[in-house]
């Protein structure tokens, strides 16, 4: 095993969550993350964490609902992707991705502990339109993160995110059993 002088995993994870919940209160933008294997592979990380809290804590959601879950954040990889790559700017796809994926897992981590901590508060309803209102905040952060990937305007972010959404919506729909 190889000794790795004055290595802390828990200080270097610290500012790249710091990093994330900037870009997702709209502070920074993806340049903010370096373009680095190790950082991609410790989002995905993240997000699968995030993803398997959901899976445990959160009571309807199953297995095929994670799966599904894994599709549709794949798609918006690929289209987020395809759009940098389009644009000219595929050098930045790595910073991008790993900051819709890290943004999303902050998200689905506020998503997780709202419900489970205001369901016994504010009942069903109120928990389910909050949770709701947290998960739809992706959309203008992915908004903003492709934005600055771009160097275009904020709204033309909105614009890619808010389409990238609605494909991610039609492939869940297609997935997921009628109900």
């Amino acid at each position: 095993m190889i000794a790795l002088p004055n290595y802390r995993p828990c200080r270097s994870l610290l500012p790249l969550v710091r990093t994330l919940f900037d870009i997702t209160l709209l502070r920074k933008g993806p340049d903010s993350i370096p373009p680095s294997m190790i950082v991609l592979l410790l989002v995905i990380g993240l997000w699968l964490f995030s993803s398997l809290a959901v899976l445990s804590l959160i009571e309807g959601y199953d297995e095929r609902d994670f799966v599904i879950g894994l599709y549709t954040a794949l798609a918006g990889v690929v289209a987020y992707t395809v759009i940098l790559v389009v644009a000219g700017h595929g050098s930045r796809a790595m910073q991008t991705v790993t900051a819709i994926l890290g943004c999303g897992a902050l998200i689905s981590l506020a998503f997780v502990a709202e419900f489970v901590l205001f369901m016994p508060f504010l009942g069903e309803t109120i928990t389910a339109i909050v949770a709701q209102l947290i998960l739809l905040w992706s959309v203008p952060v992915e908004g903003h993160i492709i934005a600055r990937a771009l160097g275009r305007h904020w709204y033309i972010g909105i614009v890619i995110a808010i389409t990238v959404f609605a494909m991610q919506y039609v492939i869940f729909r297609t997935l997921s059993p009628a109900s």
